[in-house]
């Protein structure tokens, strides 16, 4: 089972890709049942989001496994919809993890002639959500802003339960799901303003998805293999294992004062294999694809379309 966000007759509504390849409409399903069963609270708005999902923890994927069993009713057509990104709008801007992979740190410092020493803690930034963009959307690529522009794949956590404080050893009870991210950034924006955020805040930044898959059917999230192609040639291939800091440690850090929500989205860094740190530099270019793929979750595909102005 996965959940996605889907574009059906001008409505966006969440839904229940179940194995077999059917899809369920979810905002049917929601209506149709009793609220006291359901196990988030029901929007006032009366139109159902992956945020309010996700609110509803472990209990949404219950009901969803309930669903799977009876699902006759309420089926979306092949071919009558359009895949969204799973969180569309997060409440927050997508919180992102740097340097969180020692190969990583290995080869930016190799290719930048430097001796920087692994972070003693979690480096967090962000990426607003008006940079996301689905699977199969385009990344965006502006000359009059960036002649450099790179990849990462990286493993992103839902968040289910928010709170705020939240231990370590509590921390896997407060993620509701997995899904994939491509940390676009423009490194020549990085080192013009000498920050991370500009550089990785553009518009069509964010590649998300395709779906979001349950704890349960993820296992340990540190035992994944990650990876990245563009044009079908392998540049980044590694294990979520390598990560410096771990997912409980990093929700743990972030939330210290901080209050999490349902919803919030957070990117946990990206191994080695990015196109700066080659030789020579590869950048990414008008017609590049780029195919992200982690374990247990599946294939995040988007194509590179430069803006002509």
């Amino acid at each position: 089972m996965k959940l996605a966000t889907i574009e059906l007759g001008g409505r966006q509504l969440p839904a229940l890709f179940l194995d077999d390849g059917r899809v369920c409409d979810l905002q049917a399903f929601a209506q149709a049942a009793p609220p006291a069963t359901l196990p988030f609270p029901w929007p006032e708005t009366g139109r159902l989001t992956m945020v309010d999902l996700a609110a509803g923890g472990a209990g949404t994927w219950a009901w969803c496994r309930d669903i799977a069993a009876v699902a006759d009713a309420h089926l979306v057509s092949p071919g009558s919809y359009r895949l969204l990104a799973p969180i569309p709008r997060p409440p927050k801007n997508i919180f992102c993890l740097g340097r969180n992979y020692r190969e990583h740190i290995q080869e930016d410092n190799a290719s930048r002639n430097l001796d920087t020493q692994e972070p003693e803690h979690p480096q967090f930034f962000t990426k607003p959500w008006t940079a996301i963009v689905p699977h199969e959307g385009a990344i965006r690529y502006d000359q009059r802003v960036t002649r450099r522009l790179d990849y990462e794949v990286e493993l992103a956590v839902v968040i289910g339960q928010g709170g705020r404080d939240i231990a370590e050893g509590d921390a896997p009870g407060h993620i509701f799901g997995y899904t994939i991210l491509n940390d676009i950034s423009a490194r020549d924006l990085q080192k013009r303003h000498d920050q991370w955020f500009k550089g990785k805040a553009i518009d069509g930044s964010c590649p998300l998805g395709p779906w979001i898959v349950s704890p349960e059917a993820v296992g340990d999230p540190h035992a994944l293999r990650i990876s990245l192609k563009v044009n079908g040639e392998q540049r980044q291939n590694a294990s979520t294992g390598a990560m410096i800091f771990s997912i409980p440690r990093t929700i743990a850090s972030l939330s210290s004062g901080l209050t999490l929500e349902p919803g919030d989205v957070i990117a946990t860094g990206t191994p080695s294999g990015v196109g700066y740190a080659m030789n020579p530099r590869q950048w990414l270019k008008d017609g590049d694809v780029i195919e992200c793929e982690i374990e247990k979750i599946g294939k995040l595909v988007n194509r590179v379309e430069e803006v002509i102005n």
